[in-house]
């Protein structure tokens, strides 16, 4: 049997790498490695096994254990691994092909644990502080590699602007710069800022002036085991140097959010079940609702309840819950889907009544409203309420790309899709905008394009119904009838429901186009 994990809380090494399986972080030198969710997990379940011969079946069986994916699936994500890790053509140096039988990684490795939270310092000048009760974060001054004045005062402005950007993130706990800029011009120890600020990361950064053009080069470290969970760099002229640090406290919150995010995520799933908030059962059904897997859907739901259970008025319980019958309605496993209806309708207003300035579920609940017919303007209109609050929320652009598709404003839709993918191009969540990209295309009649954007979404979401219904219309509208008919059969494996009214497509031109393919997909002729 292989583990999703190589150990509870091992970080394993291998060669320039290191694995943290509990945080799902790959790091090379010490910075982050850009891999798909599926590539983590059959990097995960080959290094749980190091040097043991698994068959593609085992392999297949962990990495989608809810649905049935075909060979090819694997071999994708295997040759993905390879050239992440850059084990050349053939592999050989980190993962061996075993004709026949499957796969064995190779490497010699080690293992860590992660290290307990160290105490206060003998002699440290500042008392520890305890945690507060949701993520915390302290950004400090960035240095000024340049030793040019004007660059102090663009890095401090800047680093204002991300702190005002993360401050948005209503979730999060983000300390003052008056305290967090205490520790400017010192040479630092994470571990001991976020003792001495109560905070459970960091986030520093440096910026450097040359040739005309400026660098910024942020990074954020987990301050109670030191190891670094995030970095990027940013460069920009220093003409307009407003534009330039909006641009970059935008992103630096966009792609900050969902990675503290799914660290929470692992960190409330390690904790025993009798001693669970509100909160982290807000985090374990979010964790559920992004595999578009009925029996997921359904614990969703279930840990919500207790969560609403213990505070009735927790806003993102009830817009989750909202959502997660929506998506029992679109993936067409809603029993009475009037019922169904009114509960998410009934969930996403009482959402909205408790937590009136809360950007994620002003966005959760308009894009609910939007999809069970509610009044479009007054959807698009929290939605631009919630994109105001927080215009870094990667997931809020993309509510308001479907949003978009819903009212018909097909170009205005694939803007915003785009901008969730630029703002958080690593976030789980992302196939999602890419099919809404495809949507977009399609009823655009762009069919080559859509078709090659809703194939590309498959590989991130392999059960997410939408994606199949417009690609099965799709190939049907450019004569592809006998693969419009494969993609019905494929949807049919895991929903009885490929025909609906698809009465949120407000445009009725745009959902004739839609329902015209699929019943031609269907082989029907009227």
């Amino acid at each position: 049997m292989i583990e999703r994990a190589a150990g509870s809380g091992d970080v394993v090494s291998f060669g320039p790498f290191s694995l943290d399986p509990r945080r799902r972080l790959l790091l090379k030198d010490g910075a982050p490695v850009v891999v798909g969710a599926r590539t983590l997990d059959t990097l995960i379940a080959l290094v749980a096994r190091s040097n043991e011969a698994i068959s593609k079946r085992e392999l297949m069986a962990v990495v989608w254990p809810d649905v049935t994916v075909e060979e090819g699936s694997l071999r994708v994500q295997i040759a993905a691994l390879r050239k992440a890790l850059g084990d050349g053509k053939g592999g050989a140096r980190y993962i061996t092909t075993l004709a026949g039988r499957g796969y064995c990684f190779v490497a010699p490795i080690s293992r860590a644990r992660d290290p307990p939270p160290e105490p206060a310092k003998a002699g440290s000048t500042k008392p520890a502080l305890a945690l507060p009760d949701k993520p915390s974060i302290a950004v400090l001054a960035f240095q000024n590699m340049s030793g040019d004045p004007e660059q102090e005062y663009f890095a401090d402005g800047m680093v204002e602007e991300i702190i005002t950007a993360l401050s948005r993130i209503r979730w999060l706990f983000v300390i003052a710069r008056n305290s967090s800029f205490t520790y400017k011009g010192q040479a630092i120890d994470v571990k001991q800022v976020g003792r001495e600020l109560g905070v459970r990361y960091v986030l520093e950064g440096s910026v450097r002036k040359a040739g005309g053009r400026v660098r910024i080069t942020p990074q954020l470290i987990d301050a109670i085991s030191g190891m670094h969970i995030w970095a990027d760099r940013f460069d920009g002229s220093p003409e307009d140097v407003f534009e330039l640090q909006d641009k970059v406290a935008a992103s630096v919150a966009g792609a900050i959010e969902p990675a503290l995010q799914a660290l929470e995520t692992a960190r409330s799933a390690s904790r025993p079940t009798n001693d669970l908030t509100a909160y982290d059962l807000y985090l374990r059904a979010w964790h559920h609702t992004l595999s578009y897997d009925k029996g997921r859907i359904d614990q969703a739901l279930d840990l919500l309840e207790r969560a609403a259970a213990l505070d009735p008025c927790y806003g993102p319980a009830l817009a989750l819950a909202a959502y997660c019958h929506q998506q029992l309605q679109i993936s067409g496993w809603a029993k009475d889907r009037e019922a169904n209806r009114r509960t998410a309708i009934d969930l996403a207003r009482r959402a909205v009544q408790v937590a009136t300035d809360d950007p994620t579920v002003l966005g959760q609940a308009a894009l609910v409203l939007g999809y069970f017919g509610e009044d479009i303007n007054a959807a698009l209109a929290l939605i631009d309420r919630a994109l105001a609050l927080n215009p870094s929320s990667a997931r809020a652009w993309y509510w308001s790309g479907v949003l978009r598709v819903y009212a018909g404003r097909v170009g205005l839709a694939i803007e915003h899709f785009n901008s969730s993918l630029h703002l958080s191009p690593r976030d789980p969540t992302r196939g999602r905008s890419l099919t809404g990209i495809g949507i977009a295309q399609f009823f655009d009649q762009r069919y080559d394009e859509a078709a090659a954007m809703l194939l590309a979404s498959l590989q991130e979401l392999p059960t997410y119904a939408p994606t199949y219904r417009f690609l099965a219309s799709c190939y049907a509208h450019m004569g592809r009838l006998e693969e419009a008919r494969e993609i019905v059969e494929r949807l049919r494996a895991f929903t009885t429901g490929v025909l609906e009214s698809f009465s949120y497509v407000r445009d009725s031109g745009h959902r004739e186009l839609l329902l015209s393919g699929l019943r031609l997909a269907m082989g029907e002729t009227t």
